[in-house]
Formats: structure tokens, C-alpha cells, sequence
């Protein structure tokens, strides 16, 4: 610490803040979880794969995928030798700053384990100054030595010699009932949720109707009634339904009870669905389509399997609750402005989108190279089949064009160097999905909420106009929560659940 610097003196607290913090730490932390935790969460996604071509003396036959993990940037050289490559070397020889993933791969037949080796599928780009990058851990002198300048804070990436900062992406927030007054429609009022879990994102919408029904629609189920949804899913009781919404003028909701109070087993709920989504088999094959269904896609935050059913009725009562009260007008419309209903894409996060669909490409992609083996009546290697080009390729085609998946565009950017502001000023923008050609007055202005967090400033003239602003020097972003791990803790103080 400066001995000129003493304990009241107001410099202190900065001086001591830009010492133990980065301008970008939230991306540097962003992109650290994506590859320590978000890596290993995406395999666990891909984790069995089961080809559908198999070979005729073989029952089954699966290909497992066991552990992920990347190592430190190295350059292969054109005589086949390997050896660590700093950035300064990248930029120089127009080469990208990335380091080789590993991953366990076993092929198992009719359950027994005939291959078993660990191989490299892709290379990933590294953050500069993240926990796998060669500066991370350098002084000030070993990174003039580098050729680095020791004040650069790093949090972009190189590709092909050029220097790309992938901007922060700013969306609603998933997994909340957001209510807003309709203009036209059917409804007066429209309750949204998108419900997100892992690779899946799937907008659910509550109505009232005028003959005061209330109704859900997600995915290809369209406006199923809410009371008949809750009796699907394990809640028959009337009464129970009724302390579940729990409302004091509970005249709307009787009205919804009575139109299906002679429905008392779980089956014939069931079944009142498939009719409305228009499922024609057998009795039995069309109550276990419509229970896949449910489980599967209706609010998969809340769970996919058999037992989170009766936690997903108590989930939509609430959600009704809600929906109820704003209609009534003892709860306000959501104000989608409110930055409390907005989340931010960090580096880790739009990189965990973009592994996760080459992921799948890659997993597609061994399949046919299996099968097409397997037609001419041999048993391939795993080992031959990956190619590790492929995701490689793919990855730094999207980092270098800023061609993202979701048909989202401009999401990596060239950084522009004229002097240290405008640096940090491209480290820190953050961009809305709202199109520029569209007038949306009330998301380009500026919101209270964004005192602190956004720079009241700092955003160009003309189309994008708001649209396009600057997180504030200071701020920061705090990691998303792993809500599984948090019910965790909290059952282990006590709490139950529902």
C-alpha cells in the first residue's frame, strides 16, 4: 500500500477497490464458471448417446461422455511440435489465443465397456487475463517481458490475430410471470413466463377470456384451461385448488371450478386435455402422450419428472394468484423497464449458448460417421470417428464473423484501440435485442433503476438510440444462482417443500 495514503483519506477506498478488482471482472468471472461449471453442465445434457443403427450382433450399444476439461493456450507448429503460445505471439502471427478441450469418451456394449480414452474434440478460445490464460497470474514486470501492457484489462479474446470483445446482451429475465395490458387481442390482459431450463426456452401465456375462463398456452398446446391444467397434474380437490390461489374475491375462480367439478380422477383430466390439443389414439396412449407433455414442457424450471407434478400445480395456482390480482387492480403491470426484470449475457453465457449447439452438431455428427460405418458391417473406433475440426471451425467462425446462435447478429466486435477510455468503454456495452428500426420510446429511455448500473450518457445518436448503452465503471454483475444448489442448502436448515 501507498505510505502516502492514510486511513481517512477518501483515495483509499478506490486505490484498495482497483487492486483487488478489474474493470471486467464480471466477464472474467462470467467466462471462469463457464469452463470450470458450465462445460461439465452442458455434457451432462449430451452425456448418453445412443445411435439408432446399431451393429446386428450387438443389443445395445451406447457411446458415453465422462469428463470435460480445457487446458492452457499451446500452438502446434508445422513440424507436429506443441508448446504454450502468449498473446502478444497471436497477434503478431495472426493465430487465435485458444487452448485444446479434453473429453472422456467409452463406448459400452450390452453394458459392458469395450473402449475407454480421453481425446481432444475442439479448441476454445481463452479470455485474456481469465484463470487459463498465461497472464493471469503475472506481475507487472513478467508481463512488460511478455509483451503485454501491464495496466490492459484484458476480457477479450484473439482470433486470427484480431483482438474481439463478444458485447453483453441484455433480455428479460426467464422464469417470472411478467403481466402487461393488451391493446388489442382477445384478452385485456396477457401474463408471459419463459420458462428456461439448460438448452430449452418455452413462452408460456396466461388469458381470461370473456366467457372468464382462464387459459394457458405453451408450446403447440393452445389455451388449455388453467382449473383442468392443475387437475392434470395431481391437485383434484377443489378446495385445495382454491387455498393454492388463495385469494379473497374468489368469485372468478368458482366460476373456473364449476365448469369442471365433475372431473375427479387424474385420468379424466388427462384425457379432457388430449381432446382439446387434438390427440386421437387409444384412451391410454393419449393420456401418457399429454403426461409427457406436462412433464416435459410445462415449466420446465419447475422440473421434468413425475414428482415435481403437484409442485407445478402449486406453481400455476400462484401464478394465477397474480395474474388475478394485477386484473383486478390490487397489483400493478410489470414494468419490463424495471432492470430487476432484465438479465445480462455475459462472455460465459454466449459462449455456453454457443458450445452447447456445436455440441450437438459435433454429437450429430459422430452418429452419421457411426452409422455409415456400421451400414458396410464393421464396428467403428469412437476414436476415428470425432472430428475435432469441427467444433473448432465452427467456433471461430461465429467469434470472428459475431454471427451467434438464435440469429442474433453483432454479438462479437472488433475492440478499437484510439486511447485506454474507449477500450474500456467497448469491454463495457451492452446491447438490447429490440430492433433500431422499431420506435419502442419506453425501452430506449432512461429508467430509474438505472442509476449505478448503466451510463446515463453514454449512447449513440440516431436509430439505436438506447438500445445501445455502456454498464457503468464500477458495476458489476453478480453470477447467476444454481437454484438446485440453493434448495439444497436450505432444505439442509430445515426448510420443506411444498
Amino acid at each position: 500500500m501507498n505510505k502516502d495514503l492514510k486511513i481517512d483519506d477518501p483515495q483509499l477506498l478506490l486505490k484498495k477497490f482497483f487492486e483487488e478488482n478489474s474493470l471486467i471482472q464480471s466477464d472474467l468471472e462470467s467466462f471462469n464458471n463457464f469452463v470450470e461449471e458450465g462445460l461439465n453442465q452442458i455434457l451432462e445434457e449430451n452425456r448418453i448417446i445412443e445411435p439408432t443403427i446399431i451393429p446386428p450382433n450387438v443389443d445395445d450399444f451406447k457411446i458415453r461422455l465422462d469428463n470435460i476439461w480445457v487446458t492452457k493456450p499451446e500452438i502446434t507448429e508445422a513440424d507436429g511440435s506443441i508448446r504454450p503460445i502468449l498473446p502478444s505471439e497471436a497477434r503478431l502471427r495472426k493465430m487465435s489465443y485458444s487452448a485444446p478441450v479434453f473429453m472422456e469418451v467409452s463406448a459400452h456394449i450390452n453394458g459392458i465397456q469395450k473402449e475407454d480414452f480421453k481425446l481432444q474434440i475442439g479448441n476454445l478460445p481463452i479470455m485474456l487475463k481469465s484463470k487459463f490464460c498465461h497472464l493471469s497470474n503475472m506481475n507487472k514486470d513478467e508481463l512488460i517481458k511478455a509483451g503485454e501492457d501491464p495496466y490492459d484489462p484484458g476480457g477479450y479474446f484473439i482470433i486470427n490475430g484480431t483482438e474481439k470483445v463478444l458485447v453483453k446482451i441484455e433480455d428479460l429475465a426467464s422464469n417470472r410471470l411478467m403481466i402487461e395490458r393488451e391493446a388489442t387481442g382477445l384478452s385485456p390482459f396477457v401474463g408471459k413466463v419463459f420458462s428456461e431450463r439448460g438448452s430449452y426456452k418455452i413462452p408460456h401465456q396466461f388469458e381470461r377470456l370473456k366467457d372468464g375462463m382462464f387459459y394457458l398456452t405453451f408450446t403447440r398446446v393452445k389455451r388449455i384451461p388453467v382449473v383442468l391444467l392443475v387437475k392434470a397434474l395431481g391437485m383434484l380437490r377443489d378446495d385445495e385448488i382454491m387455498r393454492s390461489v388463495d385469494i379473497e374475491n374468489s368469485n372468478e375462480v368458482f366460476v373456473n371450478l364449476f365448469e369442471f367439478v365433475d372431473i375427479k380422477e387424474r385420468e379424466d383430466a388427462l384425457d379432457a386435455v388430449a381432446k382439446k390439443i387434438g390427440i386421437t389414439q387409444s384412451r391410454e396412449i393419449r393420456i401418457q402422450r399429454v403426461e409427457e407433455i406436462l412433464d416435459k414442457y410445462l415449466f420446465p424450471h419447475l422440473g421434468i419428472t413425475e414428482e415435481d407434478r403437484m409442485f407445478k400445480a402449486v406453481n400455476v395456482c400462484r401464478y394465477l394468484k397474480q395474474y388475478i390480482q394485477t386484473i383486478q387492480g390490487k397489483l400493478p403491470t410489470t414494468d419490463k423497464d424495471h432492470y430487476a426484470n432484465k438479465r445480462l449475457k455475459l462472455s460465459g453465457d454466449l459462449l455456453a449458448d454457443l458450445f452447447r449447439v456445436n455440441m450437438k452438431v459435433l454429437i450429430g455428427d459422430l452418429l452419421y460417421n457411426f452409422q455409415r460405418i456400421v451400414k458396410r458391417g464393421k464396428i467403428p473406433s469412437i476414436k476415428v470417428i470425432i472430428r475435432e475440426k469441427l467444433l473448432t471451425q465452427r467456433i471461430y467462425s461465429s467469434m470472428a464473423t459475431g454471427n451467434w446462435v438464435g440469429n442474433r447478429t453483432g454479438v462479437s466486435q472488433r475492440i478499437s484501440r484510439q486511447n485506454f477510455l474507449e477500450l474500456v468503454s467497448s469491454l463495457q456495452r451492452v446491447v438490447s435485442p429490440l430492433s433500431s428500426s422499431q420506435e419502442n420510446f419506453e425501452a430506449r429511455a432512461l429508467h430509474s433503476t438505472h442509476l449505478g448500473r448503466l451510463c446515463p450518457s453514454e449512447t449513440p445518436e440516431g436509430s439505436n438510440i438506447g438500445l445501445r448503452k455502456n454498464m457503468a465503471i464500477l458495476a458489476s454483475v453478480s453470477q447467476e444462482v444454481n437454484e438446485e444448489e440453493l434448495v439444497k442448502s436450505l432444505k439442509t436448515i430445515g426448510l420443506e417443500t411444498i
